[in-house]
């Protein structure tokens, strides 16, 4: 056995002042018979790697933000193996007062900060749902979803979530502006969904229902038939029947 130098003795101890050593012999003293060396090193590497991405460098957050951990867009709210990523949202800024000194509705400005975070944990690689925001707020989920869609339709955008880019949840309100692009303004799918922030899947299944309807339609214009032959619900048929009159059916 090499005996060690006396650099080595003398400070070898100094490294345990140290985050990642500080876990490794935790895992020594704790865990021995459980970890092996590579496996204690290897796990204190994660975990440092884990409290380094949830906590960020705070001298980023500004009065009005907060630290939120939204969803990683590349992952699905359903998955198992869902991951989540730190956003810093801004709630309120300096703008938002400026408006309601102004005399601006609240509404409007709730409308425009509900928008503003929604867009910034994208940009940081994350998702917000309904009931993040919700909890962020401390409004209900039905109010925020509401506030939401009056924002897109004014103006005349959608917004990237996890209702749309994952395809869950109830967006029947997109259905008009995804065929409308489409039907009217003759655009190809996978540009549409990069318009309207949809998954490629969410516009496929859109346009594949419209048109299913819009066949049967021609054929027989019956709500209760066409649901039967396509086994979609009836309130969901009519809404794509509407649509055919609309943006087909007139010309």
């Amino acid at each position: 056995m090499i005996e060690r130098t006396f650099a080595q003795k003398h400070y070898s101890t100094a490294k345990d002042r140290f985050l990642k050593p500080a876990f490794v012999n935790f895992f020594k003293r704790e865990f021995s018979s459980l970890m092996g060396p590579m496996v204690q090193d290897k796990v204190a590497e994660q975990i440092i790697e884990i409290f380094e991405n949830m906590y960020p460098n705070v001298e980023r957050v500004q009065p009005g933000q907060i630290l939120w951990n939204a969803l990683d867009k590349t992952t699905r709210a359903s998955s198992p193996n869902r991951r989540y990523v730190p956003v810093i949202l801004t709630v309120i800024n300096q703008q938002d007062v400026q408006q309601l000194e102004n005399g601006e509705s609240i509404s409007k400005i709730r409308q425009n900060a509900i928008a503003r975070i929604i867009e910034e944990a994208y940009q940081q690689g994350g998702l917000l749902s309904m009931r993040d925001i919700s909890l962020i707020l401390l409004r209900n989920d039905a109010y925020i979803s509401k506030q939401r869609k009056d924002y897109e339709t004014k103006n005349k955008k959608v917004l990237p979530h996890t209702g749309n880019l994952h395809d869950m949840g109830t967006c029947t309100s997109h259905k008009n502006q995804i065929v409308y692009k489409v039907i009217v303004e003759k655009k190809d799918a996978f540009t549409v969904a990069r318009e309207t922030n949809h998954s490629q899947r969410a516009v496929d299944r859109y346009l594949v229902d419209y048109y299913r309807v819009k066949t049967v339609f021609k054929e027989k214009p019956d709500p209760e038939f066409i649901s039967m032959v396509t086994n979609m619900s009836k309130s969901l048929v009519i809404e794509y029947i509407n649509l055919y009159k609309n943006y087909e059916q007139k010309t």
